[in-house]
């Protein structure tokens, strides 16, 4: 007998785990430094157990709901909203979770709104209160963000006055928002490219990956993709906003620039000639990209923080080759051996370049696919990647993707970098892990147990005692 579902069910499993999220990062997330607790105490080790029993609650409402989207009668699109705005409530008051990115965007604001040039210098420069809750790795390095997203967060400085609680909850705010958007545009760029948009929401806005990394998390990549989707979505009627949105998209992470290709294809495919489509794309991207700047004040630095440092242990596939690499060169006493991170980064560009031409020339009629296997090409293949990358990409694919099949592969990507990351966004020690693999078992064995209890015969009337 199958396990009963039915969208209540999925509404009020999928609550219950963001509600786990949100009390165990009380003590376990990416907590101010005055909050925080020594990873061996009996509250840090509760909230973390609590918080991956919470992600394997989401993971599971959220497969269930997909057999409901694949099922003959499906949800629609106005009811799977709402159960990402139930999912997704408990999360807008809590702690930062999964990293502490956000306190870098608080810090750079800051940073805008006093003048000093962001890309010149980290929030070290800034000193005080918000520069302390940057990750020290960061301290001294420029922004690596665009200046849409700067004037954006320098305006929510002036508005707060530093004030860390208001400023985190108004970068929750501006992450709720991006969703929205992201939100807004998938059942359109679904229609427009011949998918279902029941299916493109459920995979681009419900996944694990937006609740965990773009609302609790906070991060900027929500504002980029949900300007890059209504750019998309703008590109066929109205060609010049669809340029100017996909810029914005741009000029808050640079990944979103691709988005031009599309916005070129989607007009050519409207009947417009190739070259006034790529001119008048080319003037509305440059013209947006100097008022923008303007606004924002920060100058044209941005140019250069492009290429900001990585961290010298991040996971990204050509870095983990490049240390591996440099240290079989260190073994065989090579003098090569520095010199191994950055060559296996400049491979990553080139492969990256090439792949990006022949998704390009093999999928051109499909221009929202092309863009959104583009972006994960340049996530897998980048100088650096978090679980949010993926993000990228997977937004564009729900809404385009061409089967079925194709969406259980991405989703299952999905399902898996949802326990990649603890919620204080720090490396993890072995305890952590045999904490978080405890939450997450014991997770498991409730919906086991539940399921177990669902399957059971009921009881007959009248039986022996």
């Amino acid at each position: 007998m199958a396990f009963p579902v039915d969208l209540r069910s999925c509404q009020v499993l999928g609550l219950a785990g963001t509600a786990f999220l949100a009390l165990g990062g009380e003590t376990a997330g990416a907590l101010p430094v005055r909050d925080l607790l020594a990873p061996a105490s009996v509250r840090a080790a509760l909230g973390l157990v609590g918080v991956y029993f919470g992600v394997v609650l989401l993971i599971a409402a959220w497969v269930l709901l997909g057999r409901l989207v694949r099922g003959p009668q499906p949800p629609g699109p106005r009811a799977l909203l709402l159960v990402l705005a139930v999912w997704a409530a408990p999360l807008l008051l809590a702690p930062p979770l999964f990293s502490r990115d956000v306190y870098s965007y608080l810090a750079q604001g800051a940073m805008v709104d006093s003048h000093m040039d962001v890309y010149a210098d980290g929030p070290d420069r800034l000193g005080g209160p918000l520069a302390e809750e940057v990750a020290p790795m960061w301290r001294h390095t420029g922004a690596p963000y665009g200046p849409a997203f700067l004037a954006l967060a320098s305006a929510l400085s002036a508005l707060t006055h530093g004030e860390l609680p208001a400023g985190l909850l108004g970068m929750r705010l501006i992450a709720l928002l991006g969703v929205a958007l992201m939100a807004m545009a998938l059942p359109r760029l679904a229609r427009l490219s011949g998918a279902d948009p029941a299916a493109a929401l459920w995979l681009g806005a419900l996944n694990p990956l937006v609740l965990l990394h773009l609302v609790a998390g906070a991060h900027n990549d929500a504002l980029m993709l949900g300007l890059l989707g209504l750019g998309l979505v703008a590109a066929g009627r109205r060609p010049a906003v669809g340029a100017v949105l996909v810029t914005l998209a741009a000029l808050v992470k640079a990944p979103a620039a691709l988005g031009l290709l599309a916005v070129v294809a989607l007009r050519v495919r409207s009947g417009r000639p190739p070259l006034p489509a790529v001119l008048t794309t080319a003037v509305a991207a440059a013209a947006t990209t100097v008022a923008a700047t303007a606004v924002a004040g920060t100058g044209y630095g941005w140019i250069g923080a492009l290429d900001t440092p990585v961290s010298s242990h991040n996971w990204a596939l050509t870095s983990l080759l490049g240390r591996a690499t440099g240290a079989l060169l260190t073994r065989l006493g090579s003098g090569l051996a520095p010199l191994a991170v950055p060559a296996w980064h400049l491979f990553g560009l080139a492969a990256t370049a090439v792949a990006v031409l022949l998704i390009w020339v093999r999928l051109r009629p499909r221009p929202v696919y092309a863009l959104g296997l583009s972006l994960l090409t340049v996530a897998v293949f980048g100088p650096a990647i978090r679980p949010w990358y993926v993000l990228w990409g997977l937004f564009l694919v729900a809404a385009a993707a061409p089967s079925t099949s194709v969406r259980h592969r991405v989703a299952a990507l999905a399902g898996v970098l949802a326990l990649a990351v603890l919620p204080s966004g720090g490396p993890a020690d072995l305890g952590q892990l045999v904490l978080a693999v405890s939450g997450g078992v014991l997770g498991v064995v409730v919906l086991w147990q539940a399921r177990q209890a669902a399957q059971a015969p009921a009881p007959v009337p009248g039986g022996a005692a």
